[in-house]
């Protein structure tokens, strides 16, 4: 599976070739540089391990900073792996008009992979990051409770309250994974099928269709 690590800029909107606006997530995707490389021989497995954005050494332990040393670059902020990634698979952008990209080289410790070798644009990818966290929020905004309009879970006189959430004597307790008032956001969310409309190489960005989970300069990961 190839990918990479962005980070989230913001959104915007594009006109399509029927001339309808289309809203887009600009992600900055990369560059990352391969920090660890993983084969089934030493580890079980085969992964690429990809780093991205530079982080502070005061800020970063001995050990992360020996792992990075060994790879040959400075710390980075987030770090993630990629199974099976697929390294014959990657392209560099050719400067002929109309020219099919050509393969490179097999990439190793150290090297550098930029959003033009995964990504062309009209591919379908899946974006994984946190979603915006809400704080404690009531039934109404967490799971779609109708008030008393509708009157579920038996509330009668008031607007946003749950209602009743147990029986009597029995089962005198309540019951595991009831819908109730608690933390909403900050989870992990996969947004599949999402288009690329355009790539700006030189600047490794990304124009997605949609939105993407997270918030502004929130990280990413991007999957093909």
């Amino acid at each position: 599976m190839n990918g990479l690590i962005g980070q989230k800029i913001g959104m915007t909107s594009v006109y399509d070739k029927a001339g309808k606006n289309v809203a887009c997530t600009l992600v900055q995707a990369g560059p990352c540089v391969i920090t660890q490389v993983k084969t089934e021989e030493s580890d079980g497995y085969n992964a690429l391990q990809l780093g991205f954005g530079d982080a502070k050494a005061k800020n970063t332990s001995k050990a992360l900073l020996t792992h990075f040393d060994k790879a040959g670059t400075g710390p980075k902020k987030k770090v993630s792996e990629f199974r099976n990634f697929d390294v014959d698979g990657l392209v560099s952008p050719t400067s002929e008009e109309g020219a099919e990209p050509a393969a490179v080289a097999e990439k190793g410790l150290g090297d550098v992979i930029s959003v033009s070798e995964v990504f062309i644009e009209g591919d379908m990818i899946s974006v994984v990051g946190t979603s915006k966290g809400k704080g404690f929020q009531g039934v109404v905004k967490r799971h779609n409770f109708k008030g008393v309009n509708d009157a579920t879970h038996g509330q009668h006189n008031r607007q946003r309250s749950p209602g009743s959430i147990g029986a009597a004597s029995y089962p005198a307790r309540v019951f595991k994974g009831m819908r109730m008032g608690g933390r909403m956001g900050t989870d992990r969310v996969k947004v599949k099928n999402l288009e690329v409309i355009k790539i700006f190489p030189d600047k490794n960005l990304i124009l997605i269709k949609g939105a993407v989970p997270g918030h502004k300069g929130a990280f990413v990961i991007l999957e093909k």
